[in-house]
């Protein structure tokens, strides 16, 4: 997500330098740029290193050994942004300090493209300029919604954070339907790819409800609502997404212990 989110604003021209720690190799962001300088450890960061704003890109397994290397910038006034699933505001706060700047976000992978969303929340060190720094890093590579109740970023985190890959195996799905029901790989590929992303975008700037376009594709008796049939019945897609992002949001509780 931390690659993602980089590509986006390169992309975007966002900043004059970006200072990259990521000690394993082979996780590192493939983006070469002049603007990025890659360091293996944050004890190569430099005395005098002064960051506006260090974003937090780290599995939550790892988090609460890797924030003590950077207490000292909490205390030098930088602005932390998280996107790890799970770390609350709280836990960051006792690892860097009750002075802290702390923003909690959930972006999702769509950001890469300039097409992501992301929902963020702040703690009460945040100012107006250090919220604004933040609303710009995010809205750089798509929506932003800031919310003030932090519990719902587990069902964001389900819902949006998670959900592109939802919406990769539906894809993945509707290839291998295609192909059973007769259509070769690679046309099945790219109308699965073509449909979803058309839909998405039709979705995204109607200004009618999801019901009601799925309701306007639907002719009485027709192919579409042959398949709805079975979509839409007591173990359809419906149920199953609810527990599947149940399951998710759980996990995300289940990483701030």
């Amino acid at each position: 997500m931390g690659g993602a989110l980089l590509r986006g604003w390169l992309e975007r021209n966002l900043a004059e330098r970006y200072v990259v720690v990521e000690p394993a190799v082979g996780a590192r962001p493939e983006t070469v740029s002049p603007h990025v300088t890659l360091l293996a450890s944050p004890a190569s960061l430099p005395p005098d290193f002064d960051p506006a704003v260090a974003v937090l890109a780290v599995k939550p397994q790892i988090m609460a050994e890797v924030l003590p290397d950077y207490r000292g910038y909490a205390r030098a006034g930088t602005l932390f942004l998280s996107i790890a699933a799970g770390k609350s505001l709280a836990f960051l706060a006792r690892h860097l300090g009750p002075d802290a700047k702390l923003v909690r976000a959930m972006p999702n992978t769509p950001a890469a493209i300039g097409r992501g969303i992301s929902v963020a929340c702040a703690n009460r060190r945040v100012d107006t300029a250090s919220r604004d720094a933040a609303d710009a890093l995010l809205a750089a590579v798509g929506e932003v919604a800031w919310i003030e109740d932090e519990l719902w970023l587990d069902a964001v985190t389900a819902l949006s954070g998670s959900g592109p890959a939802y919406v990769f195996l539906l894809i993945e799905a509707m290839t291998m339907a295609g192909m059973v029901a007769g259509l070769p790989e690679d046309l099945s590929d790219k109308l699965a790819r073509a449909t979803v992303a058309g839909a998405g975008e039709l979705a995204r700037v109607s200004p009618e409800s999801a019901a009601a376009l799925r309701e306007a594709v639907t002719s009485p008796g027709g192919t579409t609502l042959a398949a709805l049939d079975v979509l839409m019945g007591r173990d359809g897609i419906e149920p199953l997404l609810a527990r599947a992002i149940l399951a998710a949001a759980k996990r995300s509780r289940e990483l701030a212990e």
